[in-house]
């Protein structure tokens, strides 16, 4: 049976242990607006919240765009967000705080808080947010006519939605660079030969080969494990010493194997049959992650 859930500008449909949003605005080349960021979020919401769903696809609608970065329609005062803030839809009962923040940063914080894996199915032009905003999807898949861009230097402002923290981890400091100084459109191949992309799909094959990458994860693995996994491995990218990893790894392995879902792991593997893994996401991962942090915004504090 397939759910089916409209935003306004994003759809979110489920069907068979896969969510699959949409980015739902084809007219414009699906860019990016300050409504887009809250469909974003809120759909992570209800895919997190939601145990049918085992991984989740972010596409774009159309065949010319996966994003084609911030919608410009407001002309020079597009990243002038003072000048917005006066009566903007966008705004509704926001703080001021969040009126200040990068819209593109909220919605990457959001993905990379996903208890649920991320593939990027990217079907066309990509470039600014479009581009940043695949940075904390797990895995990203291109087709063929796709392009990449992180254009901000060309636009008289700078990388944005945290990909100062992700794109250096990706492809290293000196791509990274390579890639934000020029602010050049690039190819398909040239992300794969960067890292940026794991592999290229024609357009037609594209979301089949992104829906063969969640069945791997939906018909082997214990999601409760997954979700676990995709923490430690995220959060580990800060960490300063191995040791950090030692000490999450030793509670959540304790904690895990002592599960239902861990001897099922063991019993279905020696009986040769698929697992039934009983726990689900929705009871709350907390009793075996003790150590995930709570972390809130805050501003830098300004010099005297």
């Amino acid at each position: 049976m397939t759910k089916r859930k409209e935003f306004e500008t994003v759809i979110l449909e489920v069907e068979d242990g896969i969510a699959t949003v949409t980015l739902n605005r084809p007219e414009k080349m699906n860019a990016f607006t300050g409504q887009m960021m809250l469909d974003i979020i809120a759909a992570f919401d209800e895919t997190d919240a939601d145990d049918d769903v085992k991984a989740v696809i972010v596409t774009g609608a159309g065949d010319r765009a996966f994003c084609a970065g911030a919608d410009l329609s407001q002309g020079g005062k597009t990243f002038d967000y003072e000048a917005r803030q006066a009566g903007g839809k966008e705004a509704g009962h926001a703080t001021q705080e969040d009126l200040q923040r990068d819209g593109g940063g909220r919605c990457t914080l959001r993905m990379y808080e996903s208890l649920k894996p991320i593939i990027g199915a990217i079907n066309g032009a990509a470039v600014g947010i479009g581009a940043t905003m695949q940075l904390p999807m797990d895995v990203r898949i291109a087709s063929d006519n796709a392009r990449f861009g992180f254009v901000f230097s060309r636009r008289g402002i700078t990388p944005e939605a945290c990909s100062s923290y992700f794109l250096p981890r990706l492809v290293g400091i000196s791509q990274a660079l390579d890639w934000c100084y020029s602010g050049r459109v690039f190819s398909a191949q040239e992300a794969l030969d960067g890292g940026l992309i794991k592999a290229i799909y024609p357009q037609a094959e594209l979301m089949d080969a992104a829906r063969a990458w969640c069945r791997e994860i939906i018909d082997n693995t214990a999601p409760v494990s997954v979700a676990l996994t995709r923490q430690m491995m995220w959060q580990m990218l800060g960490a300063d010493h191995p040791m950090e990893a030692h000490i999450i790894d030793s509670r959540a392995i304790f904690e895990r194997g002592r599960t239902g879902d861990a001897k099922e792991g063991v019993t279905s593997f020696l009986e040769k049959r698929k697992p039934e893994y009983p726990e689900k996401v929705s009871d709350g991962i907390a009793p075996h992650y003790p150590f995930y942090p709570e972390r809130k915004f805050r501003w830098p504090e300004k010099a005297e």
